[in-house]
């Protein structure tokens, strides 16, 4: 006499993977990661048609597919001089011909190609906001970090007239322009 093997039943089976599957999808939390933080422009019918910015007011900062770097024309092996320039640029007050009218008017212009790294462009705009930064820290009489530690915490008062008298009259105005096609202008 042959043994019989006991069997599972399965007919639930597809019952408790639903529930499963359900539980996980409902107790899952997905992680929220921050990026860059940045304002984004209008969209394209609530902006006004063709706005002239005078050559002067624009610092242009390219970025080729080899992640070479031309600066106001000029090309730049290295980033070293670079947050100096940008601060140059926009504190110029209409003294130099060749730059900016004034820090309100102040553009500095990041414009890439498709073949940018990512780590290059984040680099350069991030040597862009560290000048903005620089400038609002030395209107507000604290250190970089200190003016960091001050924006990130807006809620106490002081903080916020610290960080109101650093920013007051210059806009962080940094253009990121389309990229253009690898190879290209």
């Amino acid at each position: 006499m042959a043994k019989s093997t006991p069997e599972i039943p399965n007919a639930s089976m597809a019952d408790i993977a639903f529930l499963l599957l359900t539980f996980f999808l409902v107790t899952t939390t997905m992680p929220n990661d921050k990026g860059l933080s940045m304002q984004l422009p209008p969209p394209p019918e609530a902006q006004p048609e063709d706005v002239k910015i005078p050559e002067r007011n624009m610092f242009k900062i390219q970025v080729n597919s080899s992640d070479a770097l031309l600066v106001e024309g000029e090309p730049m092996t290295n980033v070293d001089g670079l947050k100096d320039m940008i601060k140059k640029f926009i504190l110029n007050n209409g003294a130099d011909p060749k730059s900016s009218d004034s820090p309100e008017k102040a553009i500095v212009s990041l414009k890439t190609d498709r073949g940018t790294t990512h780590k290059r462009f984040v680099e350069i705009l991030d040597i862009a906001q560290a000048a903005y930064y620089d400038i609002y820290a030395d209107q507000a009489g604290v250190t970089n970090e200190e003016f960091r530690k001050i924006a990130s915490d807006l809620n106490n008062p002081e903080n916020q007239r610290l960080y109101d008298k650093g920013r007051e009259g210059i806009p962080m105005a940094i253009s990121i322009a389309e990229p253009t096609k690898a190879g290209g202008n």
